[in-house]
């Protein structure tokens, strides 16, 4: 074979080819493995493609090993998987596939190697190694396929318009490919998307979003973020991000391009994180700017509370694009929420009081939110990203000092609603509210120590002051 193969891969390989010859049905490793192998990039997903009933192969296959891996199996589609040590391996009989205008679930007829070679979405997609006696190893690249791979160019393997229509996935196929592999995707092929952008109308959100998702997990997300705005994709599926695009200028006065900014902005946190919800709070972090934006004379473009708009903004993209509508979002949503808060901090002398209050409200999230200020600093001007840099680094020892004194992260209140009912014999209501809500505010300002014995004698003075006598 022209690609490196471990030893494992090797006798697996071999094993499956001489399966497939004992029951006549010549087989091919197709797709993905070639391709990753060819490209140089770690792959444990294996598929197999013969020319026969792909579920008989698996099971074969499977019969030889020992102890025997469980075979899955879906007969609508005539696949099967064997999950084989750290490999994930398909088995599938040779398609040819057709598609009707208003569905991208095609028919399909049996078919042979070319004619699943034909139906694959891209030419480094559709490259596959013999496994069969007599031309073991052998290389079948109808498209240049490898060529492709080595000019790193995307491109279909048909007319890119029909492969496009016939399943529109392919589009955004295309641009997480480019995104992740660093490749270019061909002018013909690129032209296609622009002609065909309604038809992933028939694709489902789930699938939308689990490519959208690829891409935020790529090394520099914004190439695929980029793609997505030029080929008009993003104003199918996510309009409220090419709100972002374009800078406007009034008596010469502008404001800067808040979709080049934001994409930058993922990039720089994407270099420290690879948690997918810190780079989709990167993403939103600025969402609420379109709504808020105003002119105000002699003094430019102003977005206030556009941290509060974006937030509230948060759970109805997460429903749209049908991404998780509990703790992931409500994490988004609370760094979208204080994303000006810290850099808010560096601008004015800090004191114990403001530290305390962010570390109180950002809670467990405070890390995760000086990365995403640190990563909102896009200024080509180095003297003030350097000024900037410095100080958060003030900000983050005075918060080091504070945490250590006060304990705030995920802070518990030193006096519960259930004592101060029990103290002045009250039932819930709001004397209740107002005693916690004054020791919180009162530990918050520094008034008093977070501790138990301060913040009780604190609520005794509350209750005198509301004219409630303990009881006990």
């Amino acid at each position: 074979m022209d690609i490196e193969l471990s030893h494992i891969e090797l006798e697996i390989f071999k094993q499956i080819g001489a399966i497939s010859n004992k029951l006549g049905m010549p087989c091919y490793l197709i797709g993905g493995f070639v391709r990753d192998k060819i490209i140089g990039r770690s792959v444990k997903d294996i598929d197999i493609v013969c020319i026969g009933d792909g579920i008989e192969l698996a099971n074969a296959f499977a019969e030889t090993l020992h102890p025997k891996p469980i075979v899955t199996f879906f007969k609508n589609f005539g696949t099967s998987q064997i999950k084989f040590g750290e490999f994930d391996i398909e088995f599938v009989g040779a398609r040819k596939e057709s598609y009707q205008q208003n569905s991208r679930k095609p028919e399909v007829e049996i078919g042979t190697i070319e004619d699943d070679q034909n139906r694959r979405d891209f030419t480094m997609n559709a490259l596959a190694i013999s496994l069969n006696e007599g031309n073991f190893g052998a290389l079948i690249d109808p498209f240049e396929g490898v060529e492709a791979i080595q000019n790193k160019v995307i491109k279909t393997p048909l007319e890119p318009k029909a492969t496009f229509s016939d399943d529109p996935l392919r589009m955004l196929r295309a641009i997480r490919f480019a995104a992740q592999l660093g490749f270019e995707i061909e002018a013909s092929t690129f032209l296609a998307i622009t002609q065909n952008l309604h038809r992933i109308k028939i694709v489902s959100q789930e699938r939308i979003t689990d490519e959208l998702n690829k891409i935020m997990l790529c090394d520099k997300p914004s190439y695929g973020w980029d793609l997505l705005y030029k080929s008009g994709l993003l104003k199918v599926i996510f309009p409220q991000m090419v709100d972002l695009h374009g800078a406007v200028y009034i008596d010469g006065l502008g404001h800067k391009d808040n979709f080049y900014h934001t994409l930058q902005v993922l990039d720089n946190i994407s270099m420290n994180t690879n948690s997918i919800w810190l780079r989709w709070a990167a993403l939103l972090h600025d969402i609420g700017k379109p709504p808020t934006k105003k002119f105000e004379e002699g003094h430019g473009w102003t977005f206030h509370g556009h941290e509060v708009v974006g937030a509230r903004m948060v759970p109805k993209i997460f429903a749209q694009l049908k991404l998780p509508l509990h703790e992931p979002m409500k994490y988004v949503q609370k760094l979208v929420l204080l994303h000006l808060r810290p850099i808010s901090l560096t601008k004015d002398n800090i004191t114990d009081s403001a530290i305390r209050r962010l570390l109180f409200d950002a809670g467990n999230e405070i890390d995760d939110l000086m990365l995403l200020c640190a990563a909102d600093i896009t200024s080509k001007n180095k003297q003030k990203v350097k000024r900037f840099l410095q100080n958060f680094e003030l900000v983050k020892a005075k918060m080091q000092q504070v945490e250590e004194s006060d304990r705030l992260r995920n802070w518990q209140p030193p006096i519960t609603g259930e004592l101060v009912m029990e103290v002045f014999g009250l039932n819930p209501g709001k004397n209740v509210g107002i005693i916690k809500d004054a020791i919180r505010e009162a530990i918050l300002d520094g008034l008093i120590p977070n501790n138990y014995e301060a913040a009780y004698q604190y609520m005794l003075e509350k209750g005198e002051e509301l004219n409630l006598k303990p009881i006990k």
